[in-house]
């Protein structure tokens, strides 16, 4: 792993005008981290990246390299680009257990996060960096929200979120697992106990239906619920998975792993919105396409579903007669929303046509000294985003708290 790492590293050309680092939605900067790296300066490099982005370690992992930095590195355009999530992997993992982080005096001023997911966790460290008193607010026993239960252990092993949970401890940061705010707390309770600002970050955790015949089938589940724990559930030999995004292809390739023998993926289009890697990954997995598929129906039995026909411009143009797929058991991966909990016990928090929080372009809700980001603002998005956004949120609470005693 190591020479592959170096080896790929002095790959880098160290362009002028990095394109790789456009690329990043965090924009990392990549060219450095590897000089540095190449001249011994690992511990360097890991502290320019983490003070970059505290989820490096993650993003090198689960981001959509081919799309952003990979995608735009010049090597590219002629041959293989350089493997930069391997170079970031190696130096963050590296670095995550010895990490320096610095924490301002502290302000005695009560920070809420709630949801421990990829913005929960970054609004964490960069609130407790400035000084103020972090509670985090979990709803399962362990942190780390889809990262830990929608994403599955070969793509994200889950030792690295017990590792964050070291860090985070030793800056001061108090833990709440087991805790809903929404149910027995509220907001309300939390700004009475002394909270000056509340973060919200609890992430898309209700799936979206297909809102066909069959959804309430014994054999039928959600995507999102299956990815949570997937030892519970007995699917038998027979897999369809419908849809085709990241999680779907999360769900087909968990399901191989858990003994089921044949996944067959439905795409409604003629191409999957989910990562050509993640494509690739699943296809060598064994895991089958059915592109075109839409399903009217679900049986005990299989799916019923017709075939579409497209343009050039992608358009449907005609729908077969209705056929069947026989399966053992169904999984929904259509996307999710967020949970109503905290919106449902609260005034003054508006949300979209969706459920979405409504915040402004500095992630304040409608509700004074309330803040949000993440997927539970934007809709799924990846984790990069979140933590993009997040860093910007963080600095918005910072002037925030500023004016208030």
């Amino acid at each position: 792993m190591a020479i592959h790492v170096v080896n790929e590293a002095r790959r880098c050309l160290h362009c002028k005008k990095p394109m790789c680092r456009e690329g990043c939605p965090i924009h990392t900067p990549i060219p450095d981290m590897i000089q540095m790296f190449l001249n011994g300066k690992l511990d360097e490099a890991g502290q320019m990246l983490f003070d970059n982005n505290p989820l490096s370690v993650v993003c090198s992992l689960v981001c959509d390299h081919e799309k952003q930095c990979e995608g735009h590195c010049v090597r590219g355009l002629k041959g293989e680009p350089v493997h930069i999530s391997s170079i970031e992997n190696y130096i963050s993992d590296s670095y995550l257990d010895r990490v320096q982080i610095e924490r301002e005096s502290r302000k005695n001023k009560r920070v809420a996060i709630i949801g421990s997911g990829p913005a929960g966790i970054t609004i964490s460290v960069l609130m407790a960096q400035k000084g103020y008193d972090v509670t985090l607010f979990e709803s399962r026993d362990k942190i780390g929200g889809v990262l830990r239960y929608g994403i599955p252990d070969f793509r994200l092993p889950k030792t690295i979120l017990d590792r964050y949970k070291t860090q985070l401890v030793q800056l001061g940061i108090k833990i709440r697992p087991n805790t809903v705010i929404g149910s027995t707390l509220t907001l309300d309770d939390l700004q009475r106990d002394g909270y000056k600002a509340i973060f919200i970050g609890t992430g898309v955790w209700r799936p979206h239906k297909l809102n066909i015949p069959g959804e309430s089938l014994g054999n039928v589940h959600f995507a999102i619920n299956y990815l949570q724990n997937p030892d519970v559930y007995d699917l038998g030999n027979d897999l369809v998975v419908i849809g085709a995004g990241n999680s779907a292809m999360d769900v087909a390739r968990t399901a191989l792993r858990k003994g089921v023998r044949h996944v067959t993926v439905f795409c409604r289009r003629l191409q999957a919105a989910a990562s050509a890697r993640e494509i690739d990954y699943a296809v060598a997995d064994g895991v089958e396409f059915l592109y075109g598929a839409r399903p009217v129906e679900i049986t005990d039995d299989g799916v019923r579903y017709q075939m579409a026909s497209f343009d050039e411009a992608g358009n449907v143009t005609q729908l077969s007669e209705p056929q069947f797929f026989p399966c053992s058991s169904v999984i929904v991966a259509v996307s999710q929303g967020p949970l109503n909990r905290i919106v449902s016990t609260t005034k003054g928090l508006e949300t979209s046509d969706r459920g979405l929080l409504t915040t402004d372009e500095k992630g304040e809700t409608t509700r004074p000294g309330v803040f949000a980001s993440g997927d539970v603002v934007l809709g799924a998005r990846t984790v990069v985003e979140a933590v993009k956004y997040s860093k910007e949120v963080a600095q918005a609470m910072d002037e925030y708290l500023q004016t208030v005693d």
